[in-house]
């Protein structure tokens, strides 16, 4: 891997840990750093399986593949607050 494609994975993994932590309601109790860490691998996860489901190239802007991102930084974020919470 590059160092471009390493900078491009973590740009790209702040906007979806972002995107991801506005999705879900209330306050979340992680920080910024885990927040990322969660956007990119929502990000990783989610390339993969929109690949997997065929929807990864299309025509123009990735909508589909960018919901399938952004749900899973949701769900990532959702479950690492909740065990923060329970400690």
């Amino acid at each position: 891997m590059e160092i471009s494609g390493i900078f491009t994975a973590i740009v790209i993994g702040i906007v979806i840990g972002v995107l991801g932590r506005l999705v879900v309601p209330g306050r979340q109790r992680i920080g910024v750093l885990w927040t990322i860490a969660v956007g990119i691998v929502a990000a990783l996860i989610g390339t993969a399986l929109a690949a997997a489901v065929g929807v990864a190239d299309t025509d123009g802007p990735d909508w589909i593949e960018w919901i399938i991102q952004i749900g899973l930084a949701a769900v990532g974020v959702a479950a690492l607050d909740r065990a923060k919470a329970r400690r």
